[in-house]
């Protein structure tokens, strides 16, 4: 077994990404093996310099890290630069380090999987982190006709909308509310996509948005990739709901395949995870 590729991040025991990319390597036929690397904010420099070691294939990126890895790499792909937010880091045969966002597509590929078409639809995005960023660059670039960020500190969001702006030609009718506005549930109301993109829900007993606010019309999307209080509520008001494993596939087969130059096997990813994910709960 080969430690080659592994998750950067705090915390990341809970992460069922070993299970998935490994099944994907020995699908292959290759003796790489995902690892799970804990890494404190003082760490972090160390950890990624590791990467650049003979051998190593590169790693993905999860919270809190993935803006604070970007000054640490060599190059970015376009959509990482376009969001200032890295999930993958592809060790080059030279040893330098290239990361890239397989977020923004992972998502709008799980979203449609779902029914979800961003095309003209009005948005409610929680939160304002890299995951956000993804999120709506994805639903800007798919044409979405509105974004509502809805944030604990409105100048975070605001500063988001505005490096994802400046880095498309779309032009969508955007609003930044704080979390505590009266105006969020007008704006839920009136949305066809409400997203969670916080870490809010990931122990399993807080929501980020209270249930009487969301509508039965929504399809409503959790980032986490478990049953959190957030879905749980969504169906009990008779929404539709999706959460964060498709996207986790999704943007996972697309790292695979930066590692490696092969095709994922993606409906072995998607049954390794959804077995993981099992076991787990």
């Amino acid at each position: 077994m080969i430690a080659s590729v592994g998750l950067i991040g705090d915390p990341v025991k809970h992460s069922v990404s070993p299970a998935f990319q490994t099944a994907a390597f020995r699908h292959h036929g290759l003796p790489d093996t995902y690892m799970l690397w804990p890494t404190s904010t003082q760490e972090l420099t160390t950890r990624v310099a590791g990467l650049r070691a003979d051998g190593m294939r590169g790693a993905n990126v999860t919270l809190p890290y993935k803006t604070a890895v970007v000054p640490l790499l060599d190059e970015l792909d376009g959509i990482a630069t376009a969001v200032s937010a890295v999930n993958t880091i592809v060790r080059r045969a030279d040893g330098s380090l290239y990361g890239l966002n397989t977020d923004v597509l992972g998502f709008i590929q799980a979203l449609r999987a779902a029914g979800g078409e961003p095309r003209e639809a009005d948005c409610v995005l929680l939160g304002a982190g890299g995951s956000a960023r993804a999120v709506a660059y994805g639903l800007v670039m798919a044409g979405a006709r509105s974004i509502t960020v809805v944030n604990r500190t409105p100048e975070r969001a605001e500063a988001m909308l505005a490096d994802v702006l400046a880095a498309t030609e779309f032009d969508p009718q955007l609003q930044v509310l704080a979390s505590d506005a009266p105006e969020v549930a007008q704006a839920v109301a009136g949305a066809q996509l409400l997203i969670n993109a916080t870490s809010v829900g990931l122990d399993g007993r807080s929501s980020p948005l209270e249930a009487e606010r969301i509508a039965p019309h929504l399809l409503v999307v959790d980032l986490i990739y478990r049953n959190t209080p957030f879905l749980q509520a969504a169906r009990q008001r008779g929404a539709r709901t999706q959460n964060g494993l498709e996207m986790l596939v999704q943007q996972g087969a697309l790292a695979f395949e930066a590692w490696t130059g092969l095709t994922a096997p993606i409906a072995v990813m998607r049954a390794a995870a959804q077995q993981a994910l099992e076991e787990q709960t």
